[in-house]
């Protein structure tokens, strides 16, 4: 099969000589059918009795039409659709499958492809509305909904679209602060999406998605932006453990009014911290007797007991 469309380029469908439609339409079916009428020329020539001259010119009849058959029965894939032009006018929209055409008569101007395709593009060097200059990359989804239109309506609509998504992006990246371009990604590719889709539409063409992929800032910008992140960061912890030191501070003053109105819960206490000083192993603790005499500790066992057996 692609021997044949390389030895055959002219039988593609295309009068334009594009480069962008040679070679499309041709397909199996067809070069079969010129192939076995070939053959029967060749029979009639070589077998057919009858005066020679009209045996001779039937099977040039039948060998011209074998050749026409490629131009003539062309075939779009299931994604393909062909733009017919006859004597210069559009005369139809053909695809995807197999289609008749006139030979010398109709044209295939273009053969468009309705899969979603990609297009890469990037604005470098571009300023922000805070005066920021940045190089951002992005991707484009879009699709052809009307091959009519696409073909119709503007030359080259590849080109056209890489050049409003270039435009588009610019004039975003413009009407934004670097804030909102580094933490608003999604708001970003729908505003470019719905912006391209505006302006393509016209054309046949939808803007499927967009997606901005890298989006790079000055190096001395990123060092003084993660200084300041650090910054912010260090306030946030100074402010947290100002509070967590304020509500420790509240909790000691109530603690402190438990022990004034009762000094037993006091001795308590001291006692209960010097139980959970002395529970680790290998440790020795040296208390003064005096603040021993000062707790009290038979007095205040004595009177635990005694409200606890009331």
């Amino acid at each position: 099969m692609s021997a044949f469309r390389q030895i055959l380029p002219a039988f593609s469908g295309s009068g334009s000589g594009d480069v962008s439609t040679q070679g499309y339409g041709i397909n199996a079916p067809a070069l079969v059918i010129m192939l076995l009428l070939l053959a029967a020329a060749v029979l009639v020539a070589a077998y057919l009795p009858g005066p020679r001259a009209a045996v001779y010119g039937l099977a040039a009849v039948v060998a011209l039409t074998g050749l026409l058959v490629p131009r003539s029965l062309l075939m779009a894939r299931q994604w393909e659709k062909a733009v017919v032009l006859r004597f210069g006018r559009l005369h139809g929209i053909r695809g995807p499958g197999l289609f008749l055409i006139l030979p010398f008569v109709d044209t295939v101007a273009q053969w468009v492809d309705q899969r979603i395709q990609t297009t890469e593009f990037n604005a470098e060097q571009a300023l922000t509305r805070d005066t920021v200059p940045t190089n951002i990359d992005a991707i484009l989804f879009w699709q052809v909904h009307d091959a009519e239109r696409a073909a119709l309506e503007i030359a080259d609509y590849h080109q056209a679209i890489l050049r409003v998504a270039q435009t588009s992006l610019r004039e975003m990246i413009g009407s934004s602060p670097l804030s909102a371009l580094l933490s608003e990604r999604r708001a970003a590719d729908a505003a470019l999406k719905e912006e391209i889709g505006r302006k393509t539409a016209e054309w046949g063409v939808a803007a499927v998605s967009v997606e901005i992929r890298d989006v790079a800032i000055p190096a001395e910008l990123q060092d003084a932006m993660s200084r300041q992140a650090q910054a912010e960061r260090e306030k946030a912890a100074r402010v947290i453990l100002g509070s967590a030191e304020q509500e420790v501070a509240h909790k000691f003053l109530e603690a402190a009014n438990v022990y004034a109105s009762n000094p037993m819960a006091l001795q308590l206490r001291a006692m209960n911290i010097i139980y959970e000083t002395t529970k680790e192993r290998g440790s020795t603790i040296l208390i003064p007797s005096s603040m021993v005499d000062a707790m009290n500790v038979g007095g205040v066992l004595g009177l635990v007991a005694q409200k606890g057996a009331a």
